[in-house]
């Protein structure tokens, strides 16, 4: 009799200690916008029956946080699809931690459905193109000041509410564009170009940090924002930079001036938006309508 209580005392043990795989507690799961194409940026709600301390997950082979807002068993998670991905069905896996210490799963498939870019064939200074030795020097330390700025780690969103476009202008090249550099170089136009005279501000999409600020051969001055769980903007061939690395600052507030620098055709502001590495397109992030993180999502 005593051996049979130890072993259910052992199993109870075990039961606890295990991830409750099977134990259902995410009610609803849905994304905005509901069809999700290939460089898209996306909204991920999760409902829960219980008060879970963390719920995290991954979405296209990327670690993904979520952040509650109003209710504490609605939890967010704002992540994206690279504009290089290939369209076709993925999984959304999600975790939740219960106040217990129990860990429940589920996974959720999703449907990405493929976009459609356009090719355009540009020409630039050669220099561009060909850049000489000491060129490339340049060029390898600015990869390694963005790869730099780019891993800059905030846990918790900064940004309050909706992005907005940085400038009030029109689009002068879309998202997506496939791009051929004097016939020779082949890119993928991986932000938006608003037209901007020379010396129009330029203002923060959201609140963050500013995580790099600098002039750059490709990009021009350009400046990176971190909104929070490597959600970036960034804003290039600024005439003039006006914040510094390090700098909180808020929505709307001015961080440049548009111009020409590094591999412009002409004066615009190029801006683009990353998660993770992916690229997005800045123009559905400016209509994804965001809940505000609660204050103890908040840093």
């Amino acid at each position: 009799m005593r051996a049979r209580h130890k072993f259910i005392a052992i199993l109870a043990v075990l039961a606890t200690a295990l991830p409750a795989i099977g134990r259902e507690v995410f009610d609803d799961v849905s994304w905005n916008p509901r069809v999700i194409k290939v460089g898209a940026p996306c909204l991920f709600k999760v409902e829960v029956s219980a008060t879970p301390s963390s719920v995290k997950g991954k979405w296209q082979d990327r670690d993904l946080i979520f952040f509650t807002a109003d209710q504490r068993n609605v939890w967010y998670g704002l992540a994206g699809v690279d504009v290089e991905a290939k369209p076709g069905t993925d999984k959304l896996e999600l975790e939740a931690t219960m106040s217990d210490g129990q860990v429940v799963r589920a996974v959720r498939e999703i449907q990405v459905y493929p976009s459609t870019y356009k090719t355009e064939r540009l020409k630039v200074p050669g220099r561009f193109v060909q850049p000489d030795a000491e060129t490339l020097k340049r060029i390898e330390a600015d990869k390694e000041a963005k790869q730099e700025a780019f891993s800059h780690q905030t846990a918790t969103p900064q940004w309050s509410g909706n992005f907005h476009a940085p400038v009030n202008s029109t689009v002068s090249e879309g998202f997506g564009t496939r791009r051929t550099f004097n016939g020779k170089l082949a890119s993928v136009h991986r932000g938006l170009d608003y037209h901007a005279q020379e010396g129009t501000p330029i203002r923060a999409a959201n609140a963050g940090t500013v995580v790099l600020a600098q002039e750059l051969f490709y990009e021009g001055n350009c400046v990176i924002i971190d909104h929070g769980q490597q959600f970036m903007t960034l804003y290039m061939h600024l005439s003039k930079i006006q914040v510094r690395p390090g700098e909180t600052v808020k929505e709307g507030q001015q961080i440049g001036l548009s111009g020409a620098t590094g591999r412009a055709t002409g004066p615009h502001l190029h801006v683009a938006v990353r998660w993770q590495g992916a690229y997005l397109d800045p123009a559905q992030l400016w209509i994804l309508r965001l809940p505000n993180p609660s204050a103890s999502d908040v840093r």
